[in-house]
């Protein structure tokens, strides 16, 4: 993992930069922004329309149990409303919402609050909406559009961290899918591609060392929408070649519900495999920007939830499709 040493210290002067609130300087400074703006005009030219300006409606009562219902926010950008799905069972908030459903034998009452083209700044607006129904769990997909809009990595972080802090306080178990990889987007050319690449898993470590602080869970889809959507960009991509597919949206579903679940206790916390287990935070959340499905979390070493290195944090690669062992 030859970026996991250079990506931690990034993440750690990011992460520091948003909690002593200046804004910081960029993952890769002014000249990558000069080249993000003059390439990006040619990758928005090749990138068509998607379908509609958000997703469509998909608030509401999921699962066939009875019982008391489960709360469950969806927060973020586009990808969290399902920007180009037409049918609401195809977006990443109703699979989870079904999914929670069925693995709890509870309902599970759904609010989305996320909007296409939505920063992390754009958060506090997200979370007073998704207050409003007390949830249980509240899941976040946000940094690709602080990316699109320039937005210095620290501010970005101090955003995404004040709005975890708000959930938690408020009860709720949060889960960010953290940023993913934009250089697996085929109408971004290279040297942009590279630069994408490298800046996304910047911020994605950077917002794992913030979540995990403010007591969330982060899970890295870095390009856990990469290989496959590679392989077969016409089935994974929608028809703007830049937002996912329902084949490709219901893959960044499956890689959150089982944190999602093990958050709530419906799950017990799989085994980890050689390797894996327990890391200072920085080195965890670098590690972590690397492996897609990846799942960090906050833990004790000896009762000790800090160590020489900073925090200590767990990290599971979870199998999708694999079942969760008992422990």
């Amino acid at each position: 993992m030859v970026w996991a040493p250079g990506m931690a210290r990034a993440a750690r002067r990011i992460a520091t930069a948003a909690a002593l609130g200046g804004g910081g300087l960029t993952a890769l400074g002014a000249t990558a922004y000069g080249l993000l703006i003059a390439e990006g005009l040619l990758a928005r030219r090749a990138i068509g329309t998607p379908h509609g300006l958000d997703g469509p409606h998909a608030d509401g009562l999921y699962g066939d149990s009875e019982g008391e219902p489960l709360n469950l926010a969806m927060l973020g950008d586009s990808t969290s409303v399902g920007l180009g799905m037409a049918d609401p069972a195809k977006t990443p908030a109703v699979l989870l919402a079904n999914g929670l459903a069925a693995v709890a034998e509870r309902p599970v009452r759904l609010v989305v609050a996320g909007k296409s083209g939505a920063p992390s700044a754009d958060l506090a607006e997200q979370v007073d909406v998704a207050l409003a129904i007390r949830p249980d769990v509240a899941v976040i997909f946000v940094g690709a559009n602080d990316i699109i809009t320039q937005t210095p990595p620290a501010t970005a972080v101090r955003h995404l961290a004040k709005a975890v802090r708000r959930l938690r306080e408020a009860g709720a178990e949060v889960i960010v899918g953290t940023c993913p990889d934009l250089g697996t987007v085929r109408p971004i050319a290279q040297p942009l591609r590279w630069v994408t690449q490298r800046w996304s898993r910047q911020l994605a470590a950077a917002q794992t060392v913030a979540v995990v602080d403010a007591g969330g869970r982060t899970v890295a889809f870095a390009d856990v929408l990469g290989p496959e959507f590679a392989t077969n960009p016409t089935e994974m991509f929608g028809p703007d070649r830049f937002h996912p597919s329902d084949r490709g949206y219901a893959q960044a579903a499956y890689a959150v519900l089982p944190s999602v679940c093990a958050a709530l206790g419906l799950w017990p916390e799989p085994r980890p495999a050689r390797g894996e287990a327990l890391q200072p935070i920085y080195l965890a959340a670098a590690t972590a920007a690397e492996e897609p499905g990846t799942e960090v979390t906050a833990t004790r070493v000896d009762g000790r939830a800090t160590g020489l290195y900073g925090k200590w944090a767990s990290l599971f690669r979870r199998r999708l499709g694999e079942p969760v062992e008992d422990t």
